[in-house]
């Protein structure tokens, strides 16, 4: 018998060490909270500041679904203040024809996160999120298609700053 191992043997060894090595650190709880269940806690008990549009309104209520299950807190801790501002654009236009096939919706939002107690900016923040669409050619339907574009872009937008105030209050 020989003592030389086989280059695939040698090979299936050291796959199977790395994929030892990369599962030892994985962990079984979420990522942006910690384990008493603080971080949740204090998600609940954010204001948020008043929306001033249409897709404002949808991204403040998407965060307060968020971050408390959709009721607003009668005590808050913290308060952020969101300017929420949307664009649609048409990107693709026809040869014959001014008139856009597809567009566009971008949704911006800045946002201040405050320690109401002592006023204290714990953070701030810009995020900026596109929804893609497709005019069809009916008017009302363009019309739902570029709201259901904003809808979807106030939606992302939430998600991307519910992680950061996750993040923001989990240290």
């Amino acid at each position: 018998m020989s003592s030389e191992l086989k280059p695939s043997t040698v090979l299936r060894r050291s796959l199977l060490i790395g994929a030892a090595l990369l599962l030892a650190g994985c962990q079984a709880r979420p990522l942006y909270q910690d384990t008493n269940g603080e971080t949740r806690g204090a998600l609940a008990a954010i204001a948020y500041s008043e929306a001033t549009d249409r897709v404002g309104l949808e991204t403040r209520n998407r965060l307060i679904f968020l971050t408390s299950g959709g009721d607003e807190t009668k005590t808050p801790e913290y308060r952020v203040d969101l300017t929420v501002s949307s664009s649609v654009s048409g990107v693709l236009l026809e040869k014959g024809a001014d008139t856009p096939n597809s567009g566009r919706a971008v949704a911006t939002g800045s946002y201040t996160l405050k320690r109401i107690s002592d006023d204290t900016v714990l953070k701030t923040g810009r995020r900026q999120t596109v929804a893609l669409f497709d005019y069809p050619r009916q008017e009302f339907a363009k019309l739902r298609a570029v709201r259901d574009a904003e809808d979807r872009a106030a939606r992302e937008l939430a998600e991307l700053i519910y992680a950061d105030l996750s993040m923001a209050l989990g240290r």
